[in-house]
């Protein structure tokens, strides 16, 4: 080796170290990316809860079940009956040909056993709901399934939502997992009746790697979503000029047309609103403060009382009752007008264009109709819980008290 070439490997060296010193730097200098929290590595099977009608003894069988689920493919069935025509076969004869091929179709069994034993194993399955969801519109629901493994991935993963008394519908595929990472995939799902859809856990299936043989584990994992009642454009009957539905009134400051008083203007004061007719007469400035127009809430009572002897016409009239609710209340807070949705009961919930219509369309989801007959009883608990709340909150002090009396002039 010469002089040049010592020499070029020395500068070819020394380059290196400069830009592994500016990627170092540059590295550095970026920010890190934020970690993923971790879930944990395993889940509980699932279990009915407590609130099921479950008898005990049937509850005790479930708690011993296997954690996992064998079920046999078509071609597993077709498989099975070739593996047990080749061992009658075999005894029959007694041909070691036969004996061979026997034990090569048992060994395919058992390798699908174990194979498909290490792909569910150590897996964690989340779900991510959407902030809100409707009666008619389709909504995205992901799922990410998590491999705790080191070095095993998990191939063919099978994810199906479960949900409280509804039939297990929906499904995300995984085709592979890699060791310790993650996968997300979503399905779309298109709500058709409001309240609260619970979901309960998932179940985690695979045919891998013969897909003889489909094995599966329920795990928990509980998860609510409110579903909001649909909601129809409505058109609604134009407003008076000058005064809006449901009358206007003047109180305290605002941008109103009327005058509520008069003051010196200050600097960031709008010119518009300079008083002329005051300020010639004085060296100063006289600015006109108008007066803040508001005007009553919009009222839509919803009666939740079932009369009696009713049967399904009466749940067909309160559903419409309900959509007919949530759509006026949502055209008038789009319009700018407040609105407080009450029921019969006395229960009450309000909205406005600050608010928006969240809490209303929420409060009419969750609804439910009550029997006549139960009326009475849920106004003497209503009552019972207002006066305790009454009887807990403090009252005002010996020394509030007098502070609170107005003093008289001696």
């Amino acid at each position: 080796m010469g002089a040049d070439d010592r020499e070029r490997g020395s500068l070819s060296g020394s380059s290196r170290g400069a830009e592994r010193a500016d990627a170092v730097s540059r590295s550095a200098v970026r920010p890190a990316r934020p970690r993923r929290a971790r879930p944990p590595v395993e889940q509980r099977p699932l279990l009915p809860s407590r609130g099921d009608k479950t008898p005990p003894w049937a509850r005790y069988l479930l708690a011993l079940r296997p954690p996992r689920k064998l079920k046999f493919t078509r071609e597993g069935k077709y498989y099975l009956g070739i593996t047990l025509g080749v061992g009658f076969a075999a005894i029959n004869t007694g041909n070691n040909l036969l004996y061979l091929l026997l034990g090569m179709l048992l060994s395919l069994i058992v390798v699908s056993g174990v194979m498909s034993d290490l792909s569910l194993r150590h897996l964690t399955v989340t779900r991510r709901l959407p902030a809100r969801a409707q009666v008619g519109r389709a909504h995205l629901v992901e799922i990410e399934v998590y491999n705790h493994k080191k070095r095993v991935p998990s191939y063919a993963i099978e994810v199906e939502d479960l949900r409280a008394g509804q039939p297990a519908d929906k499904r995300c595929f995984f085709l592979k997992i890699s060791p310790s990472s993650a996968q997300v995939a979503a399905y779309r799902r298109t709500p058709a009746k409001r309240g609260r859809d619970r979901h309960t856990g998932f179940r985690i299936a695979t045919r891998f790697p013969f897909g003889l043989f489909e094995k599966s584990r329920e795990v928990e994992a509980e998860g609510d979503l409110i579903i909001y009642p649909a909601v129809d454009p409505i058109r609604l009957p134009a407003e008076d000029a000058g005064r809006r539905e449901g009358g206007a009134s003047l109180s305290g400051r605002g941008g109103g047309d009327e005058t509520f008083g008069l003051r010196p203007m200050r600097e960031g004061d709008d010119p518009r609103d300079i008083y002329w007719r005051k300020s010639t007469m004085r060296d100063q400035m006289v600015l006109r403060e108008r007066t803040r127009e508001t005007r009553p809430d919009v009222q839509i009572v919803v009666d939740t009382v079932r009369p009696a002897g009713d049967g399904d016409g009466f749940s067909q009239l309160f559903e419409r009752r309900i959509r007919e609710a949530a759509s006026r209340a949502v055209a008038h807070i789009k319009r700018g007008d407040a609105v407080v949705v009450a029921t019969t009961l006395g229960e009450r919930v309000r909205g406005d264009r600050n608010i928006g219509s969240d809490a209303i369309l929420r409060f009419l989801a969750l609804l439910e109709a009550v029997d006549e007959g139960r009326v009475s009883e849920m106004k003497a608990e209503r009552n019972a819980r207002a006066s305790a709340r009454q009887a807990s909150s403090p009252g005002p002090t010996s020394g509030e008290r007098r502070a609170s009396a107005p003093r008289t002039a001696s």
